[in-house]
């Protein structure tokens, strides 16, 4: 007899973990491990940068190795008195949240391991050794660390799958169903941790160019729009170069430092967008023109093209 669907897709699902369990095996109980052994007898890293290089690897290989993986093998097991894994899913989505640590780390995490590898000839030839391996498959450390990156969206198509598979009348399509939407919104966690991070980086590189003055340093605002603008001046009917970043809350009209040490720009003028009128200037003199008047001041600024002088407005 041709065996059902949904039992393809979850026997793949559990052909998948194990090798995946192996995978995490080699990452925490082999490279973790042996870089480890070596950072502490001080000869090739030191501790903290292998801590940082694996981040929380060592709870999700427990997670997986002693939870899921065994609760799964029962379930497929049972499969003929007791045909569903969407319940034995929904115990493992909280628990994913996990991943949003290690995918976060990923990207420093590679770096260290070049930078080290260039700095450390006993770090890169342990990296090496344990690579020439036969359960590395002439893969790198690197790629063996993409696994866990890939391991939630894989769980997403393979449950979408085995909902799809489901006869309707299947007493796991509840429960599949809810998982699915788990294991989803778990994935949309992992995301937006990843774009949280990349905000707060950009904004503190922001912050250092501003010369990370005091009142302007904070965590909560958001970089809108930045880049090179002309002030005229009525007075003498000239211009001059200045420089405008565009937050949530507040607009910066610095000057370019000529001498760049340290700080890239200085603040001149800081407005506070509320309350803040913008508009269009038609001027023949110097067109591109648009006015912004605010509590603190009203300044007449020119952008290098009409396209540049709507992306300031909007």
């Amino acid at each position: 007899m041709q065996e059902p669907e949904e039992k393809k897709i979850a026997l793949e699902l559990l052909e998948t973990e194990q090798a995946y369990v192996n995978r995490l095996h080699l990452l925490d109980q082999v490279f973790y491990r042996e870089l480890m052994k070596e950072a502490k007898s001080g000869k090739t890293v030191p501790e903290e940068v292998v801590k940082m290089i694996f981040s929380n690897i060592s709870s999700i290989y427990q997670f997986h190795a002693e939870f899921f993986l065994p609760e799964l093998r029962k379930r497929m097991e049972d499969w003929n008195r007791n045909p569903r894994i969407g319940d034995v899913i929904q115990k493992l989505a909280p628990f994913l949240k996990m991943y949003g640590e290690y995918v976060k780390n990923f990207d420093k995490a590679v770096e260290l391991i070049t930078a080290w590898s260039e700095k450390s000839p006993p770090f890169q030839e342990l990296v090496a050794d344990i690579q020439k391996r036969k359960v590395c498959a002439n893969l790198t450390l690197q790629h063996h660390m993409l696994e866990p990156v890939q391991r939630i969206p894989r769980y997403e198509l393979l449950l979408k799958d085995y909902v799809r598979k489901l006869p309707p009348h299947s007493p796991d399509r509840d429960d599949a169903e809810k998982a699915l939407e788990m294991i989803f919104m778990v994935a949309k966690y992992s995301n937006a941790a990843i774009a949280e991070m990349e905000r707060l980086q950009n904004l503190w590189v922001v912050y250092q160019r501003l010369g990370l003055e005091d009142d302007i340093v904070d965590p909560s605002n958001e970089l809108i729009k930045e880049g090179p603008i002309q002030k005229i001046s009525t007075r003498n009917n000239s211009t001059s170069e200045k420089y405008l970043f565009l937050f949530n809350n507040m607009l910066l009209y610095c000057v370019p430092k000529v001498i760049q040490v340290g700080a890239e720009f200085q603040v001149h003028l800081r407005m506070d967008v509320e309350g803040m009128k913008v508009r269009e200037l038609k001027d023949i003199q110097f067109p591109h023109t648009f006015l912004v008047s605010g509590k603190q001041r009203t300044l007449e600024l020119q952008a290098r093209s009409g396209e540049e002088m709507h992306a300031w407005i909007k």
